[in-house]
C-alpha cells in the first residue's frame, strides 16, 4: 500500500492519510476488519472526486493501516470519533464531508452527532451502529468472519479471498489476487485488541438529530449488516436519501465503482 502522509494528533497518536487534490473536503472513512485502510477501501474512488475539485482525505483508522496501533487501550467509538475530530483539527479542516463505510459509516454517523458544525454532509454505506450486536452475529458474513479468525489457525490470503466473496461482494472476479495480498500484507502490522474491544453503541434513536444531507448506499445483497438498517435510515434521517444497489454486496464502492462515484458527485453538487 503507498504511504502517504502522516499527522500526530493532541492525544499523541498518529494518524496516516492520503491527501489528493483541492476544494470542498471530503473525508473517507473505511470498514474493520482484518487488514482494512483507507486506501484498500476507497482507491478506486477519491481519485475520481479529488478531479472533479474536492479535496479528498484519505485516513487510516486509529488501529489500522499505518496508523498507530495501541494495544493498552480500548477502541469505543467514541475513541474513533474524537481521533477524526483532532486529525480534522491538525489539518485545519472546519468543516467536511464524511464518506463512510460498515465501521467508517458508524465513525460518520458518531461524528455528525457530535460535532454537527463540522459536516457538510454524510455518505453511508451498510454503516454500523444501526442493530444490536445478536442483530449481526446472525448475518452470514458475520458467521464466516467469527469462523475463519476465530479458528486459532494461521489465516492464509487464499481462505482470506474466499471469506472476501462470501461475505462483501456478489461477483467474485472484484476480489483480486492483488487486492488480497494487499489486505493479508497490512494485517501483519495489525493487533488484535482494535477488534477484540470495538464497541460500538446502537445509534438509531438519536439518527433524527443529524441535520446536515445524507446519502446513503446500501446493496441488497448485503451479507455482513441487517436489512432492518435500510428502514431505520430511511425513517430516521431527517434529509435523507435512500439508493438501493442490486446485485451488490457490502463493497458498494468497489463493486459498482462508477455507480458509486457518478452519484456521490452528484450529491455533492446537488444535495
Amino acid at each position: 500500500m503507498p504511504e502517504g502522509q502522516y499527522v500526530t494528533l493532541k492525544n499523541g497518536y498518529r494518524i496516516h492519510y492520503q491527501d489528493q487534490g483541492q476544494g470542498p473536503v471530503v473525508v473517507f472513512l473505511h470498514g474493520s476488519g482484518n487488514g482494512a485502510s483507507g486506501y484498500s477501501n476507497f482507491k478506486g474512488n477519491y481519485p475520481d472526486l479529488a478531479q472533479a475539485g474536492y479535496r479528498c482525505l484519505v485516513p487510516d483508522l486509529i488501529g489500522f493501516g499505518y496508523s498507530d496501533k495501541p494495544a493498552d487501550v480500548e477502541y469505543p467509538l467514541s475513541f474513533f470519533v474524537d481521533c477524526l475530530k483532532q486529525t480534522l483539527d491538525a489539518l485545519g479542516v472546519q468543516k467536511a464531508t464524511l464518506v463512510g463505510n460498515s465501521l467508517g459509516g458508524a465513525v460518520a454517523l458518531g461524528f455528525a452527532l457530535e460535532h454537527p458544525a463540522s459536516v457538510e454532509k454524510l455518505v453511508l454505506m451498510a454503516p454500523g451502529g444501526l442493530n444490536e450486536l445478536p442483530d449481526y452475529l446472525e448475518m452470514p458474513g458475520m458467521k464466516a468472519m467469527f469462523a475463519l479468525y476465530g479458528s486459532g489457525k494461521p489465516v492464509t490470503e487464499e481462505a482470506m479471498k474466499d471469506f472476501f466473496i462470501k461475505a462483501f461482494v456478489v461477483d467474485p472476479a472484484v476480489v483480486t489476487d492483488d487486492l488480497v495480498h494487499e489486505r493479508a500484507e497490512m494485517a501483519k502490522l495489525q493487533n488484535p485488541q482494535v477488534i477484540k474491544t470495538l464497541k460500538v453503541p446502537v445509534m438509531t434513536e438519536r439518527l433524527g438529530e443529524i441535520g446536515c444531507p445524507v446519502l446513503t448506499l446500501w446493496g441488497l445483497n448485503e451479507n455482513m449488516m441487517p436489512d432492518s438498517g435500510i428502514m431505520r435510515l430511511a425513517k430516521g434521517l431527517r434529509h435523507g436519501r435512500m439508493v438501493l444497489v442490486p446485485q451488490c454486496g457490502h463493497w458498494v464502492m468497489i463493486e459498482h465503482r462508477g455507480l458509486f462515484n457518478r452519484t456521490v458527485l452528484d450529491f455533492l453538487k446537488h444535495g
